[in-house]
């Protein structure tokens, strides 16, 4: 029986990898790098190997357990180092964004989705853990279609708002997913997936959920986006249920904005979404910007997607596209992960609050 077992398992093998490690992988920690972006880019969960990166690594880290620049930090080992056996799902495999793939069921099994909308470079995305069962997002990233939102000419190139807004987005998405969270990307665009180029294209082929066209009117864009994510609202009545809402503001050139928050006046559980996700970047700006004071803000504002929208929501301004620090922001692929990052961290302790 063993045999036979052993046979199958080889006629499989087309599909299947056997992973064997057994030594610590080492990496090079670069400037935007924390010990819990560090830690989830190598595919563990920062609440789990925290306290055993820390003791791994206590004589590169500084008194308030911060990276330095060039410093090469030990990750730790899991269970599944040793041995582990997986299938590795093919491109027409694929299934929606907002389902997770079934588990794996051979030797030691890893839950894994694959969907093109996060791109090649980002696929297959692992679910580490279930820590957010039970969440539903609703992610809009501003514009989109033919309205590209706030433009800037940079060396020589537009940059526009609605692609940096996006890939944003779909970081954020992603990490949602990898903790068992159920998410709706509202725009879409099928070819851009997450890029880690410093100039994302200006193109106009988004939509919105499921596939529908974004038309050119404002005022219907608007209403376009509103329906969607309040029909899947009323679907998941009962459920915790958030909206999340990005965008780069345009200002003044001289005018250097750290991230803010709105929310709708009326809603106190957006109101403690904004906070819990200010709180995490003002955290994260103590960590890595000791000296400097973080001036993002909490507040309310009367905009339509925010009066509109059912779930309680964030309206999230990520930076001036037209300042050149605040384009460092978003400019730098390693800083949109980090801000997707810092968003998570945020939507991890409201989830927590709410159970």
């Amino acid at each position: 029986m063993l045999r036979k077992t052993f046979c199958l398992l080889f006629l499989l093998s087309i599909n299947i990898f056997v992973i064997a490690q057994t030594a610590h992988k080492t990496v090079t920690a670069v400037n935007g790098d924390g010990v819990y972006s560090i830690l989830r880019k190598n595919g563990l969960d920062p609440t789990k190997y925290l306290k055993e990166f820390i003791a791994l690594n206590k004589k590169n880290l500084r008194k308030n357990n911060g990276l330095l620049i060039g410093k090469t930090y030990i990750i730790p080992l899991t269970k599944k180092d040793s041995i582990t056996t997986i299938k590795i799902p093919k491109i027409s495999d694929s299934v929606p964004t907002e389902t997770i793939s079934k588990t794996i069921d051979t030797i030691v099994s890893l839950e894994k989705i694959y969907d093109p909308i996060f791109g090649e470079n980002y696929n297959p995305i692992i679910i580490e853990n279930k820590k957010l069962k039970g969440a539903i997002y609703y992610l809009i990233s501003g514009h989109g279609g033919p309205d590209p939102g706030a433009m800037e000419n940079y060396n020589g190139t537009l940059i526009s708002e609605d692609e940096y807004a996006y890939d944003v987005t779909l970081r954020l998405a992603r990490m949602l997913i990898s903790h068992g969270a159920k998410v709706y990307i509202i725009i879409k665009d099928k070819n851009d997936g997450i890029r880690d180029d410093k100039i994302l294209e200006v193109d106009h082929d988004e939509f919105c959920y499921p596939e529908n066209p974004i038309p050119l009117s404002q005022k219907l864009r608007l209403r376009q986006r509103t329906k969607a994510v309040n029909n899947l609202f009323l679907k998941h009545k009962g459920a915790y249920q958030r909206l999340i809402v990005t965008h780069v503001d345009s200002r003044n050139k001289n005018k250097n904005i750290d991230v803010f928050f709105y929310h709708d006046s009326k809603s106190k559980s957006g109101k403690q979404l904004a906070e819990n996700i200010h709180n995490s970047f003002r955290e994260k700006y103590n960590e890595h910007q000791p000296n400097r004071v973080y001036d993002g803000s909490v507040s309310t504002r009367g905009l339509y997607l925010i009066k509109s929208t059912l779930p309680a929501m964030v309206y999230i301004e990520l930076g001036n596209i037209k300042n050149k620090k605040d384009q460092k922001r978003i400019l730098n692929y390693k800083n949109r992960e980090a801000l997707a990052e810092w968003i998570h961290n945020g939507l991890l302790v409201d989830f927590d609050e709410n159970k």
